[in-house]
């Protein structure tokens, strides 16, 4: 049954997070309502080892329909998964909880500023090219990737949210880009837990499969609806982070 559980949980993980990202928000809490007395770094290491083959093969589906801006994508993922590195060695430095609590404002601040902007993220026109594009991509990887390895919940929406405000995309662009980043950010999160032992390998090939069967749906449904349908589920992502972070720091 447990199985079972988090196998469904991973599923609806994977299409949530194949669209706009915030898979995380789905399979995070399913994992703790199921196993409530393990260790939270084992259930972390967990879902990153499920949720990185979901956002792996939304990043080739992606590939096959969109564009990719490889040229730029490609120093944004190496500067992620350097950034995530730092941050994990960061968060067992400093005490993130300020950082925590400031989320939620952040969050709202990023869902106001989208919806005040209705045209924002619908038309597709990059700001730069060559060399300047990779160098504002490589800036976005590093903070986010940063932040990811830090603390992580919302990476996908951040990543998406930069990539529409700062680099000009549409939001079925910026999606498409920030899952190859994000590979790279989970990547380097998931050799870490896996290295200290915090990845529960006997869940991880069904929540695996689930997820990428997930991701595979919401990768065609966002292709399917185009940058409308993207900026829609990204505002209701963002404001289900806002009231799960909102809750962690300030009513429980």
């Amino acid at each position: 049954m447990e199985l079972l559980i988090v196998s469904l949980a991973s599923l609806l993980a994977g299409l949530v997070d194949a669209i706009v990202g915030g898979g995380g928000l789905i399979l995070l809490p399913a994992l703790f309502a199921t196993f409530p007395g393990v260790q939270p770094a084992t259930l972390f290491g967990t879902n990153k080892s499920a949720s990185i083959w979901g956002t792996a093969f939304a990043a080739a589906q992606y590939s096959r329909k969109v564009v990719m801006p490889w040229r730029s994508l490609v120093p944004a993922a190496g500067a992620g998964l350097l950034g995530s590195l730092v941050g994990a060695f960061a968060v067992t430095q400093v005490d993130p909880t300020l950082f925590r609590k400031a989320l939620p404002v952040m969050l709202a601040l990023l869902l106001l500023y989208t919806l005040a902007k209705k045209d924002m993220g619908r038309h597709h026109a990059p700001r730069f090219v060559g060399a300047q594009e990779a160098s504002m991509a490589a800036g976005i990887g590093l903070c986010i990737g940063f932040y990811d390895g830090f603390f992580g919940p919302g990476t996908g929406s951040f990543l998406v949210f930069a990539y529409v405000r700062l680099m000009g995309y549409d939001f079925l662009n910026a999606s498409a880009s920030a899952k190859f980043i994000n590979v790279a950010t989970n990547f380097s999160a998931l050799v870490l837990f896996a290295i200290q032992g915090h990845v529960w390998w006997h869940l991880a090939l069904a929540m695996a499969v689930s997820n990428i069967v997930g991701s595979l749906i919401g990768t065609r449904l966002a292709l399917k609806h185009g940058s409308g349908f993207v900026r829609q589920v990204f505002i209701l992502v963002v404001l289900a982070l806002i009231c799960k972070t909102g809750y962690d720091t300030w009513l429980r």
